[in-house]
């Protein structure tokens, strides 16, 4: 356990790739907006949602330093166009406490969720408008006040959109975006959203994945290590499942995330439903 000491190095030539993207796109027709905007930008912009994800753990300048994890993961931030980081961290403590956890693990799916997106082409559909459902589902199942870092985070994020466009334009602008909601929505990458705690097999709510997409995703697919070690950074998870193999080795596991999300749109027994729901006991005092 501990700060990964690569990782903001690696998070600082991300953000300063896509604010170069921005200025080599600006002058392109909008077919190559979107389509850097998908090959290129959503793969940096999705990978840096990882990166937040890992410094919400405080492993980019340890727990010692928490408000340094907190402003570097607004700057990791900027690229993706929207305002992200800080409500990510406020909620993602409940999803390691509560996993599962009826109307406090947010990253559970409604039950309007799971009733309406039940065919092939309604759950296609529900992968693509995934970033939408991620960021209004907490305002529904679990309203926050919202906080003194929510602001600063939107006002910096903000401020970087306005710079971008006063500069060079509108399309910069649309090619972050369009990058983080391309990128989140249909893609590669997006697999391992279903991946992690979807039951594609019965009385198993996390899985891993050990495939070659962990090198551009920070690890997140050694998803059952990293519950189990929340504080070990994402470039030791492997560590971790080579000392406890033992632990890892024999657990059901994904082989391919892009397999993952043909598998949820056309195998009719796994949907938004398909996730182990729980009442925990604060959510039941609060009831």
């Amino acid at each position: 356990m501990g700060p990964d000491p690569h990782l903001k190095w690696i998070v600082f030539g991300m953000v300063f790739s896509q604010l170069l993207a921005c200025y080599l796109v600006k002058d392109l027709s909008w077919k190559w907006i979107f389509f850097w905007a998908y090959a290129f930008g959503g793969c940096v912009n999705h990978s840096l949602t990882l990166a937040i994800h890992d410094i919400s753990h405080n492993v980019a300048f340890g727990n010692k330093q928490a408000k340094w994890n907190r402003w570097f993961a607004v700057f990791a931030n900027l690229p993706i166009g929207v305002p992200y980081s800080a409500s990510f961290k406020k909620y993602h403590i409940d999803h390691h406490r509560y996993l599962g956890g009826d109307a406090l693990d947010v990253d559970i799916p409604t039950d309007f969720e799971g009733w309406f997106f039940c065919t092939p082409f309604r759950k296609l559909i529900w992968l693509a408008l995934q970033p939408l459902f991620y960021s209004l589902r907490p305002l529904y199942v679990n309203p926050k006040a919202i906080t003194h870092m929510e602001i600063c985070n939107a006002l910096v994020q903000f401020t970087l959109d306005f710079i971008i466009y006063f500069l060079w334009g509108l399309k910069p602008v649309i090619y972050l975006i369009a990058g983080s909601l391309l990128g989140m929505g249909i893609h590669p990458i997006s697999g391992h959203f279903i991946a992690e705690h979807y039951m594609f097999l019965k009385g198993y709510e996390t899985y891993s994945y050990y495939g070659p997409l962990n090198w551009i995703t920070f690890n997140v697919g050694y998803h059952m290590e990293h519950h189990d070690f929340p504080s070990i950074p994402g470039c030791k998870l492997p560590m971790v499942k080579k000392i406890a193999a033992e632990y890892y080795d024999n657990l059901p596991q994904h082989q391919s995330w892009v397999r993952v999300l043909w598998d949820f749109i056309f195998d009719d027994t796994i949907g938004p439903y398909s996730r182990v729901k729980r009442i925990c006991k604060l959510a039941r005092e609060n009831l």
